[in-house]
């Protein structure tokens, strides 16, 4: 998600003692770009083709959250397959997203709650519509996780169709009423913090002001800096959205 990745960068770079870069497409090709970093947002393909979970690139990141280095992961990047990779993602972030347990519709859910924490600093009541994934793979009882965007989806979100494969998936359908959480925030005992964020396939809703405003504030958290009073200040203009987008064939 290079496009989208750069705009987050830009918007962290407006804000005083932040320095932002980004590797497009993928792992970085130098791998010291992770040398001397206080935070590391992976936002891109997942599943079984995860770039993080080859093991040797896995084993970099484990070693850089060894170190107290904050690690996030962005729409289809919490995605992972069970068993060593999902138990990784479980002690890196708190849970991931497993095949045919989680769901990716396409839905709008209306985020109007919020803990107190300083992840949702500035964030106001909003709802966009995009491929929000729900029933994650979280560690046994939540241990250590705080749900930041929770949301009821409708029966009719639960009944499908989902993105792929299309469902419906009985244990969802019966799940009817009960909140789901599509953001949350680990404290981890080292110190070390981390965050999932389902969001993030539709490009333009990052020129809503919460949307964005919830992954800023979790990047700088992560990045163990504070967290302005009133959230992260960002603007982005139709121009930004339009910048960097990978070319599609249309």
């Amino acid at each position: 998600f290079n496009a989208g990745s750069m705009l987050l960068a830009k918007c962290l770079n407006g804000m005083p003692g932040i320095h932002a870069t980004v590797e497009k497409g993928g792992w970085p090709a130098d791998e010291k770009a992770f040398e001397g970093v206080d935070a590391v947002l992976f936002y891109m393909d997942g599943g079984a083709g995860h770039p993080v979970a080859k093991p040797e690139h896995l084993k970099v990141v484990k070693e850089l959250a060894a170190k107290g280095v904050g690690i996030g992961f962005a729409h289809y990047a919490v995605e992972v397959v069970a068993g060593e990779p999902g138990q990784a993602w479980q002690d890196l972030i708190g849970g991931y997203y497993d095949h045919q347990f989680s769901v990716n519709p396409m839905w709008s859910p209306d985020y109007q709650k919020f803990p107190n924490h300083p992840v949702t600093r500035g964030v106001k009541p909003f709802g966009v519509r995009d491929e929000w994934y729900f029933n994650m793979r979280f560690r046994p009882d939540m241990k250590g996780v705080t749900p930041i965007l929770v949301a009821t989806p409708s029966d009719q979100v639960r009944k499908g169709p989902y993105v792929y494969p299309a469902g419906p998936y009985d244990h969802i359908v019966k799940a009817s009423g009960r909140e789901e959480t599509m953001m949350w925030v680990v404290d981890n005992p080292n110190g070390q913090r981390g965050f999932g964020f389902t969001g993030g396939h539709v490009h333009t809703n990052w020129g809503d002001d919460n949307f964005r405003k919830v992954v800023l504030n979790a990047l700088l958290w992560i990045a163990k800096t504070e967290v302005p009073k009133d959230g992260a200040a960002s603007t982005v203009s139709p121009e930004d959205l339009k910048a960097n987008l990978d070319p599609k064939g249309k």
